[in-house]
């Protein structure tokens, strides 16, 4: 455990409050001090819940410490079973609260409460957030999940969604939804929207559906040795991997029916003459391991693009993960350091991040635009609309989330092309804000500008060289989405060639000698 700025996951007990918010019926008791109550936010404020996590705090205080915490513990859970009348409670302690050892579940134990009680091992100082929910989950099944005589018709369990999660809510809608154009019904999904009497008939399925290994994994291998149920393995997140889903998920239930592809647009849209400048483009990829590993077979295979690196911040995906970037001739990163990230972004010096919240924030440090493909993110990153990542409409929604940030550079290309107008030069002001047009000032010409005296745009120190006015001016006809890019060659081709100043002549000579 280490105090970092940001952190692409909380602690373990926050995994598994979101298998809990997620559920219905289920109720949450977690020993914690008071500072610990601030998880309720992630759900309220981020996810825009309309209702408080199902989750009852003990809020110890220092002043208890030397007292009795044991029995707070104890009587935070008989109230909560009074008050809230939960089908069953799951148990745990905080990071904070492991320090003590009073052993949440132990105590459950003996207290007699009349309704199934799970305690969970949350070992807050070895694993995160993704581990919590994973086993969250697990133990709900080994607990709750029944062995039953199969349902009549071929049916299936959805499991993996839960609260917090990115597009979860959409992604078992869409994916349902194209289950039942193959006439599979499902039988639960879980956790999000289930309660624990629907995880004691998940054994009635004939198979899972695993969506998200991160948060299911364990529960899939557990009810396939348990309860004979196979499980999928194909994540369906662009048009391939959707079709390569359906294949699979014939394979297991025996479905002949057809499927529908009609509103299936991306492939044509990625294909057509106003994308084709998209080709080519430099990708640079970093998330949870299920969604980076799908995002890169989509960028290079139906996007067209170039993956110049990817990697994931959860070590359990770091097997497949450094496997895949084999096939890809690169070197997966894993790590948990936002900074590391940074610094790799930087190296590889791509056109476009698809990552996370916290790539969103490294894109806009560096110039470099992103789309958002993983957890962790923000408020935005939950609509209100319909925006699954899963299916033939998640693969629409790829291509629209994945162009977007390129469009608007393009956008700004064009801003920068008509600089010169007496509309748009930087001096104008903002059209939309009531900004009037003011006359463009007077600058130097080019030509006497590179033997005026220069007007360093980047502050000279020991390992830098100084930008020309003209340069600097030259350097913003490139568009921005590949500028910095520009910007890092042409320094590193003056520093290696022992020139002080960049001219414009700089500019080209390095353009040209990267371009062999």
């Amino acid at each position: 455990m280490k105090l970092a700025v940001w952190t692409y996951e909380g602690p373990p007990h926050v995994g598994a409050m979101r298998v809990a918010t997620g559920m219905r019926d289920l109720h949450m008791v977690l020993h914690a001090p008071q500072g610990d109550t601030y998880a309720d936010l992630l759900f309220t404020m981020i996810e825009r819940r309309d209702h408080r996590p199902p989750v009852s705090y003990t809020t110890f205080q220092a002043r208890d410490l030397g007292a009795d915490t044991a029995g707070l513990f104890m009587t935070a859970a008989r109230d909560a079973h009074a008050r809230f009348k939960p089908q069953a409670l799951l148990v745990a302690a905080s990071c904070t609260a492991e320090l003590i050892q009073d052993d949440p579940g132990g105590l459950a134990e003996t207290m007699g409460l009349p309704v199934p009680v799970i305690p969970l091992e949350l070992p807050s100082y070895q694993r995160k957030e993704n581990f919590g929910a994973d086993e969250a989950f697990l133990q709900l099944c080994r607990t709750l999940a029944r062995p039953m005589a199969r349902t009549e018709r071929v049916t299936c369990n959805v499991i993996g969604p839960t609260a917090l999660g990115f597009r979860h809510r959409d992604d078992a809608q869409e994916i349902t939804a194209l289950l039942s154009e193959m006439g599979i019904e499902v039988n639960v999904c879980a956790p999000m929207g289930a309660t624990p009497a629907d995880i004691a008939r998940m054994g009635a399925a004939h198979f899972n559906v695993l969506l998200y290994p991160e948060t299911a994994e364990s529960a899939a291998r557990w009810l396939e040795r348990e309860h004979g149920q196979p499980f999928t393995k194909t994540i369906p997140i662009g048009a391939n991997a959707t079709r390569a889903f359906i294949e699979e998920v014939r394979t297991l239930s025996g479905s002949t029916l057809p499927v529908d592809e009609s509103r299936l647009r991306q492939p044509w849209w990625a294909a057509s003459v106003d994308s084709t400048y998209l080709t080519g483009k430099r990708v640079f990829l970093f998330g949870d391991g299920t969604h980076v590993m799908a995002a890169a077979k989509v960028a290079r295979d139906e996007m067209g693009f170039e993956v110049c690196g990817m990697g994931c911040y959860n070590r359990e995906q770091a097997r497949p993960m450094r496997a895949l970037a084999k096939e890809f001739g690169l070197t997966a990163l894993i790590t948990d350091d936002y900074l590391e990230v940074e610094r790799a972004i930087e190296e590889a010096a791509p056109e476009m991040i698809l990552g996370t919240q916290m790539e969103r924030h490294i894109g806009k440090r560096l110039g470099i635009p992103c789309a958002v493909i993983s957890a962790p993110v923000h408020v935005q990153d939950f609509p209100a609309r319909y925006s699954p990542q899963m299916g033939f409409e998640g693969a629409n929604v790829l291509f629209d989330t994945w162009v977007h940030p390129l469009v608007m550079g393009l956008e700004e290309h064009l801003l920068v092309m008509f600089r010169e107008d007496f509309e748009f030069h930087d001096a104008a002001g903002p059209s939309h804000h009531g900004g009037k047009a003011q006359p463009l000032p007077q600058e130097v010409p080019a030509a006497e500008a590179d033997h005026a005296m220069p007007t360093p745009a980047v502050p000279a120190t020991e390992d830098n060289v100084i930008w020309l006015t003209c340069a600097e001016k030259e350097l913003k006809k490139i568009p921005f989405f590949v500028r910095g890019k520009a910007r890092r060659n042409t320094e590193k081709f003056a520093f290696e060639k022992g020139l002080q100043e960049i001219s414009v002549d700089t500019l080209y000579e390095a353009k040209a000698h990267y371009a062999r």
